[in-house]
């Protein structure tokens, strides 16, 4: 039997070592979880998503009684970016998260759906979606979608 290794190379800092740009997305996340409508869960969830050409899109999870009719914050703000400008890569996203008015003081990742979501642009514009994904103890910087998400269904095996 063959052994895989497959390992993640993060970077890990305070929010005030952020750059200027990274840092406005993910007060712009941040700020998107107020507006999340999570009735059920009570976890809300804010993205920010940059674009090539600076624009960002917002979006906050949307729940629902039926939870699969939901929709989680990262595809929001996605899903409003590509359909405002199918022609322009997305470059960042951030992700923020809090409960009971309290961020959380780990750094949320996104689920599955929403990696799958994102890794697909990654390959469509063939370049990686920074994500930036905050809590009060600090921001992970990851360099890629693709990195959150090593073993991929990328829809070659449809062919």
């Amino acid at each position: 039997m063959k052994e895989l290794n497959i390992s993640l190379k993060i970077q890990f800092c305070e929010l005030n070592e952020l750059s200027q740009s990274d840092l406005e997305l993910v007060e712009a996340a941040k700020e998107m979880t107020l507006t999340s409508y999570a009735p059920y869960s009570r976890f809300q969830v804010g993205a920010a998503i940059r674009l090539a050409d600076g624009r960002i899109f917002r979006g906050s999870n949307q729940e629902n009684a039926v939870f699969p009719v939901g929709l989680c914050a990262e595809r929001t703000a996605f899903f409003a970016a590509q359909s405002s400008a199918p022609e322009v890569p997305p470059v960042c996203i951030a992700i923020a998260a809090q409960t009971q008015g309290h961020f959380t003081q780990q750094p949320v990742t996104p689920c599955g759906s929403c990696r799958q979501a994102l890794l697909e642009s990654e390959m469509r514009y063939d370049q990686p979606i920074r994500v930036l994904l905050f809590g009060t103890e600090g921001v992970y910087i990851v360099p890629s979608v693709k990195s959150l998400l090593p073993l991929t269904f990328d829809g070659s095996e449809l062919a």
